[in-house]
């Protein structure tokens, strides 16, 4: 009733909470809608209902609980909080809802911005669904570290395929058109890209560092002379090498109708998440090179995005997260990182240099295996929270109270 209310391409919800001030940049909070779906013939390996959204033994069950219901109901329930207490906000506060989130925002996200841009609005930041506050997850820190992404790696799939002339196989070659893409699967699994320190996650080193034991500052404060030892270590677990280099996941491979058939055709394709400072064609090239046979087509498949550029921690906009995220956090060591996943807020690029990426709760490993697995859940404390986070970052962004 006091926010207007716009349905953008019939599906996403655009509020805007007018200022005091009207001229000030507003405050952009993001979050989506969609969720994806329950694996057919995992339903009864929930606890509870996969889609009913049931409170039981402390917790919020359900799919979207954390991706993103949480932020979309904790931001709306903000606003209601604010507006009770009469709180006029002196710049702007926009709230973004996307639908499609979960499948690129091409009809979300994507035509809010436009929306946005047609208006010429410039927020003063946006801050969308991204890291937590993550505990027991950074050897040496005892403390929970809240992780603010501050730019996204970028995607593409690289289709391998070969031609063959088939035929019975009693008499086959040498090699088949299966042998011929998977020994080039192999090949590139064999040559991965690169291992580079460098921008969020180097961002994040620097400020976690200093809190690590003394062998680790160490390493942290001399890595002129130590990034190749820290290199080797954090390719050794999966979640640490996909923020130090454009990963390569061999994701499907087919060919073939019968086993006494010689296939006229094999495919197999690879997918890469590309670190901020590699691009498409460099994934594209190290393949070609790494496959090194003419017999092998080499192709992008639609739907690549580049990575994101890095977003600035020097800004006030940063230090405001930084200081809410401590209010509502007492203790929390806070810190910028690489979104590995993809999020609404790549699309908002073209109206601000400054966004981050946050989600605010408390989660350990556990909890981040239930992200799109089975039995996603959020406790009602944690949901408390970001509510109260919510409410304490708009009122720190300014404001009246009556």
């Amino acid at each position: 009733a006091r926010l207007k209310r716009e349905t953008v391409n019939d599906y996403s919800l655009l509020y805007t909470w007018e200022g005091t001030e009207p001229t000030r940049k507003p405050v952009l909070l993001l979050a989506h809608m969609d969720v994806v779906p329950v694996e057919p013939g995992t339903e009864e390996k929930w606890t509870q209902p996969p889609f009913a959204g049931h409170i039981a033994d402390g917790f919020i069950w359900g799919r979207g609980a954390i991706d993103d219901k949480c932020n979309v109901v904790a931001v709306l329930e903000a606003v209601e909080t604010l507006l009770r207490a009469g709180f006029q906000p002196r710049a702007p506060v926009l709230l973004a809802f996307g639908h499609d989130e979960e499948i690129g925002g091409e009809r979300g996200a994507q035509q809010i911005v436009a929306l946005l841009r047609s208006r010429g609005v410039q927020p003063e930041y946006v801050l969308d669904e991204g890291g937590v506050i993550i505990q027991g997850m950074v050897p040496g820190i005892s403390v929970p570290v809240a992780a603010i992404g501050i730019a996204e790696k970028g995607s593409v799939s690289v289709e391998l395929v070969v031609h063959a002339a088939g035929g019975h196989s009693s008499s086959p070659p040498p090699h088949t058109a299966v042998g011929i893409v998977s020994a080039a699967v192999e090949r590139v699994e064999n040559n991965q890209m690169p291992v580079e320190l460098r921008g969020a996650t180097l961002n994040f080193f620097n400020a976690v560092g200093p809190e690590m034991p003394f062998a680790y500052r160490t390493v942290f404060a001399n890595l002129w002379l130590f990034s190749s030892l820290l290199g080797r270590q954090l390719v050794a677990t999966p979640a640490a090498n996909a923020t130090v280099r454009t990963t390569t996941a061999a994701t499907m491979i087919d060919g073939g109708v019968k086993e006494n058939v010689l296939p006229t055709t094999a495919r197999a394709v690879i997918n890469f998440r590309i670190l901020p400072g590699d691009s498409i064609d460099g994934v594209v090239d190290h393949v070609r090179r790494a496959v090194n046979d003419p017999q092998v087509e080499i192709r992008p498949l639609s739907g690549a995005r580049e990575p994101t550029s890095d977003s600035p921690v020097d800004t006030p906009s940063f230090a405001q997260l930084t200081r809410t995220i401590r209010e509502i956090f007492p203790g929390t060591l806070v810190a910028p990182y690489l979104t590995v996943g993809g999020t609404d807020a790549r699309s908002y690029e073209p109206l601000t240099k400054n966004i981050y990426r946050f989600t605010p709760v408390v989660a350990d490993p556990s909890d981040l295996v239930r992200l799109h697995g089975t039995n996603e859940r959020l406790s009602v404390e944690n949901f408390e929270r970001a509510v109260q986070f919510f409410v304490q970052l708009i009122k720190n962004s300014g404001g009246n109270l009556p």
